[in-house]
């Protein structure tokens, strides 16, 4: 649980920075529209082939296939939850919070959080876990903000995107037991360990253009119960009558749990969809996450 707070603090903690930086006039829109694209077309694919490259080799993969298909199926079971949960909301709110409810913040806090409450083999399966999120978020995650209604254009879209590339390198990578030069495998990570500092900085930036009177939202509150509380409590009541292993159990529930990804904020502002609805998205989601992920590591089997 100290884990988890302190990677809570860091996050509000760049996410002032952000702010600051805005604030202070120091970067103007131009500049955060610039950073916006740095984060989603080099510091993001890094950050993906980097993950793929963290050690999961193709025997650890083969052993626990079981948290990759409950991962499968919770993620095609998301894709539907929030599309009837939010199917009356506007356009730019609905795609905000249908990709908010597909892909969570699992990326950044769920392998700590994994390995802080499951020792290293919570680490192993959460990073499995996470393979088809990585997959969904940059195909048909990236789709939903997308405005052409032409499925080739839209297709091409997302498999020419670099993030589905880079998911597809390290797929490729990992499954291999490949290793890049040693030269590129550094420059990779430092790249790659840009992520969270960026990402969070851009929400920042974003947020410091919102009022804060109207940063109450019904419909913020009510998507941040059903990222934190009823989604994971579904993932629960399933795995529970599943023949699993309690760190399966524990690692699929807590990853369901995780808020709002920063790239929804990210990419909705990429797209011009409602960025600073998406922001409060992420930030009172993550907000909220600490009391709801703490508790439900203490309800989960250990």
């Amino acid at each position: 649980m100290k884990e988890l707070l302190s990677l809570q603090i860091t996050i509000f903690l760049l996410v002032a920075v952000g702010f600051g930086l805005n604030r202070s006039r120091m970067i103007g829109r131009q500049g955060q529209k610039n950073i916006t694209d740095m984060v989603i077309y080099v510091i993001l694919p890094c950050n993906i082939i980097k993950a793929f490259m963290s050690g999961t080799s193709r025997g650890v993969l083969s052993s626990y296939m079981g948290i990759f298909f409950i991962s499968l199926v919770i993620q095609a079971f998301c894709v539907v939850y929030g599309k009837a949960a939010f199917r009356r909301e506007a356009e730019g709110k609905r795609k905000c919070l249908e990709y908010g409810t597909i892909c969570s913040n699992a990326g950044f806090l769920g392998n700590p959080i994994a390995e802080g409450v499951y020792g290293a083999q919570g680490l192993i399966l959460a990073s499995i876990y996470l393979i088809p999120q990585r997959i969904m978020m940059w195909s048909f995650g990236l789709a939903i903000f997308s405005s052409t209604k032409d499925f080739k254009q839209t297709l091409k879209k997302v498999v020419t995107h670099p993030c589905i590339l880079a998911c597809i390198l390290g797929i490729i990578l990992m499954l291999a037991e490949a290793e890049l030069p040693s030269a590129l495998t550094s420059t990779v990570a430092a790249l790659g360990n840009c992520n969270t500092a960026m990402s969070m900085m851009v929400i920042g930036m974003i947020l410091e253009e919102i009022n804060i009177k109207e940063f109450w939202n019904r419909t913020i509150a009510l998507y941040t119960l059903h990222r934190l509380v009823i989604i994971p409590g579904i993932v629960y009541l399933a795995c529970y009558f599943l023949p699993i292993s309690k760190t399966v159990f524990g690692i699929s529930v807590l990853l369901a749990a995780m808020p709002a990804g920063a790239t929804t904020s990210i990419l909705a502002e990429k797209y011009e969809m409602e960025p600073e609805f998406a922001t409060k998205m992420v930030i009172f989601s993550t907000l909220l996450s600490l009391p709801t992920v703490c508790l439900w590591g203490m309800i989960l089997p250990h």
